[in-house]
């Protein structure tokens, strides 16, 4: 099988996963593909309790634009063994909370399943298709075309706390902060297209090239782009 046809099979929506497979699991509420097909069943359901959980509309949205993953669809690897939806909430749970892998709570599944749940998506590029398919119907719902044509380039100071390591902070003279720098591009109704993160003492301009690249890469439609103007002295 060649890489791009190995690519668009694992793009498939879950919303028309086969149906053909035997469930493994037992009974749940949850309608993950690792219940409905694999062994997540094996595995207690656990209860919403945090902020950052998915509510039942999310999960559904979230839900019907996830890929399939590559067991269900008998090419490699083993049926997984915990749910879909837990796994995200753990994930969301990390990122709202900005706490450690270790500390994951006991309620959700382990925390190295967790990192590898989330590890195996990034490496494959299934966490930006989810975001790229979430965003795309954004702006449908928003009355737009899937795809953007226009987009906003910006970028943010962030002052660095002592644990960031010298070397991936610099000084920002204009802002007179030392940490770091966030460069994103979004659509002209704010969703995100591209983001990269730098020392502050990167300039825009350089940064700003690589993150139109990375960004035409993915979405090439986009034929205008919007930028701050600096001012020319420093009165301005």
């Amino acid at each position: 099988m060649s890489k791009s046809n190995e690519q668009e099979e694992t793009l498939v929506l879950q919303s028309v996963a086969p149906a053909a497979a035997t469930s493994n699991s037992g009974v749940s509420r949850c309608d993950c593909l690792a219940h409905r097909f694999g062994n997540a069943g094996d595995h207690p359901d656990r209860a919403a309790r945090y902020p950052s959980d998915t509510t039942d509309t999310e999960w559904a949205i979230v839900r019907a634009a996830m890929p399939v993953p590559a067991w269900l669809e008998s090419r490699r690897g083993r049926p997984e063994s915990y749910c879909h939806r837990q796994m995200l909430d753990a994930v969301f749970y990390l990122l709202d909370g900005g706490i450690k892998w270790r500390a994951m709570p006991l309620d959700f599944p382990p925390w190295d399943r967790v990192y590898a749940f989330f590890r195996r998506w990034r490496d494959r590029g299934w966490t930006i298709e989810l975001h790229d398919r979430l965003r795309a119907q954004v702006r449908e719902d928003a009355g737009r075309d899937p795809e953007p044509t226009a987009a906003i380039i910006d970028s943010q100071t962030i002052r660095s706390t002592p644990t960031i390591p010298v070397a991936t902070s610099g000084y920002d003279g204009n802002k007179k902060t030392v940490g770091r720098k966030r460069h994103l591009l979004t659509d002209t109704i704010g969703m995100l297209l591209a983001v990269t993160v730098t020392r502050a003492d990167v300039g825009d301009r350089d940064a700003g090239q690589h993150l139109i690249e990375r960004a035409g890469a993915r979405h090439h439609r986009i034929r205008l782009i919007w930028a701050e103007v600096p001012p020319v002295c420093g009165r301005c």
